[in-house]
């Protein structure tokens, strides 16, 4: 179960990242070595953990977050151990008909032939710079140009959703400007023809374009949780 929240303000502190045990943390490295041989591609590189979400001060949402690396998320296939849980951000990018574009993760990607909105997990920030809300709708931006070629002033993007799954996974959602059915598609096409030519797989493989929730059983291949709530409710405010 996906719970969706709205929020006036959103905050972000950071703590000290959860212990594994020496016999977790082994067991978490044969995994990770294990996926690494079936996907080379994949890297063990910073990244943001979720290590909490609850109200503060009426209206507002604080967020809990630590450092780690990507490795680290191979706890989640070590039967026993405390699976650790990402902080990600995604962009909701409308249409000027009012669907909602999604997208297939490719072959080279850490979760292959999953649909999902534009986005992807939260980098810890460097030196002193702080992880806010404007640090999450940069990060929305950047994976936005990266995955579909859409490339917005980050400025432009609005929160509207903030998702929490039964296993601990935070979401930031932001809503994008419409823009034409033609202009996405035209972008996404002249982004796999940019990074085919540097024998890269861009990060979808497809976009499709819905408009309702009915229309995601047509869709090749399964999806993240959040996606279908989220799509139900963009439904009822995009569309309407």
């Amino acid at each position: 179960m996906t719970e969706l929240l709205e929020a006036r303000e959103l905050r972000l502190v950071e703590v000290a990242p959860p212990a594994v045990p020496a016999k977790a943390r082994a067991a978490m490295n044969r995994e990770w070595n294990e996926a690494v041989l079936a996907n080379p591609a994949l890297f063990d590189g910073p990244v943001v953990l979720s290590a909490g979400l609850s109200r503060d001060d009426g209206d507002a949402l604080l967020v809990s977050w630590a450092r780690t690396t990507y490795r680290y998320f191979a706890l989640r296939r070590v039967p026993g151990a405390t699976a650790l849980r990402s902080l990600f951000v995604s962009v909701i990018q409308p249409t000027d008909d009012g669907r909602v574009l999604v997208g297939r993760m490719s072959r080279s990607t850490a979760a292959p032939g999953r649909w999902q909105f534009p986005g992807g997990s939260v980098e810890p920030p460097t030196g002193d710079e702080p992880l806010d809300e404007g640090a999450l709708r940069r990060h929305a931006a950047v994976e936005l140009a990266e995955e579909t070629g859409v490339d917005i002033p980050a400025a432009t993007l609005t929160r509207c959703l903030i998702t929490y799954g039964d296993d601990g996974q935070v979401g930031v959602h932001y809503l994008a400007p419409p823009l034409p059915v033609s202009a996405l598609h035209d972008r996404f096409h002249a982004l796999v023809a940019a990074e085919t030519t540097w024998g890269r797989d861009s990060e979808f493989d497809r976009i499709a374009l819905v408009g309702s929730p009915a229309e995601l059983p047509g869709l090749e291949g399964p999806h993240v949780v959040y996606l279908e709530p989220v799509v139900r409710w963009t439904s009822r405010r995009v569309g309407s």
